[in-house]
């Protein structure tokens, strides 16, 4: 897809996105809607634990359980992941939600999504497998509560991508990011900056993105939330070296069209565990 299409469809899901605080005309509504074909949604999920709990009882139920019943929906891949281990951790200032887990699951369509949780609960092989997770105790649940947002793929890049370390089940490391915006306006700027050459430059340097996504339900809004990968940290800090110092990035960061599109950011540094299909 070329550039001008990765904009005016990105554009078009920020419209869409936005439906809460302003109202489309059928026919504007309509050719927003096109090209929305090829996108996958995610729904980004954070089980959240008490502190220093061990979530044995919710692996298992992810494992054996959820990640069966997802895939034969064709929810795939899902993505599990922790908080790398304190002694790992790169940067002072990113988030440690040590007791959370995350998972990401690939929708290829909205209709998927909606259906998903009533045919998984339909399911025998499903209540079977998660039997005691799904049957857990008040005195003793397996999480406190879940958090979820809904996300649409931008148009740079409309299905997740897997690196070979990830698809060969190498050692790998992970960083999921989300950017928020003061305003709807300039958080969908943010999406076209990104679909403009910032995806075509984070590929270049080698940090390995895995999905784009911009919230469409959710707390927190507006934001985008995307990940990118490397072998190990080392890796991974010589390719954000190499972004905020390539040419492209340089002149986009100056483009007036783009400034103050993001008000704050939050990363989080992230290990896959033994199963993650990621």
């Amino acid at each position: 897809m070329k550039r001008r299409d990765f904009i005016k469809t990105s554009m078009a899901a920020s419209t869409l996105a936005s439906l809460g605080t302003a109202t489309l005309t059928t026919s504007a509504a309509e050719s927003a809607a096109t090209g929305f074909g090829d996108r996958e949604y995610y729904e980004l999920r954070g089980y959240r634990l008490k502190a220093g709990a061990k979530h044995d009882l919710l692996d298992a139920y992810i494992e054996k359980a959820a990640i069966p019943a997802l895939n034969r929906r064709g929810v795939k891949p899902v993505g599990v992941f922790v908080q790398q281990d304190r002694a790992g951790a790169p940067d002072p200032t990113e988030i440690r939600d040590w007791s959370t887990v995350w998972v990401l699951r690939t929708y290829p369509s909205l209709e998927v999504f909606a259906q998903a949780a009533a045919r998984m609960s339909a399911d025998p092989e499903y209540q079977k497998a998660g039997a005691e997770y799904l049957n857990s105790p008040k005195s003793n649940p397996a999480f406190e509560r879940i958090d979820s947002w809904l996300l649409l793929a931008f148009a740079g890049l409309p299905k997740l991508e897997l690196p070979a370390y990830c698809r060969d089940k190498n050692p790998r490391m992970f960083e999921l990011r989300t950017y928020e915006s003061h305003s709807e306006l300039k958080a969908i700027k943010k999406v076209e900056m990104f679909n403009a050459g910032e995806i075509d430059v984070m590929h270049e340097v080698g940090l390995g993105p895995i999905f784009y996504g911009q919230a469409l339900i959710g707390s927190n809004l507006p934001h985008l939330t995307y990940m990118v990968s490397a072998e190990n940290q080392d890796a991974h800090k010589k390719h954000w070296s190499a972004f905020g110092g390539h040419p492209t990035w340089d002149k986009l960061k100056n483009d007036p069209q783009y400034a103050d599109t993001v008000s704050k950011i939050y990363n989080r540094f992230l290990v896959p565990t033994a199963y993650s299909q990621i």
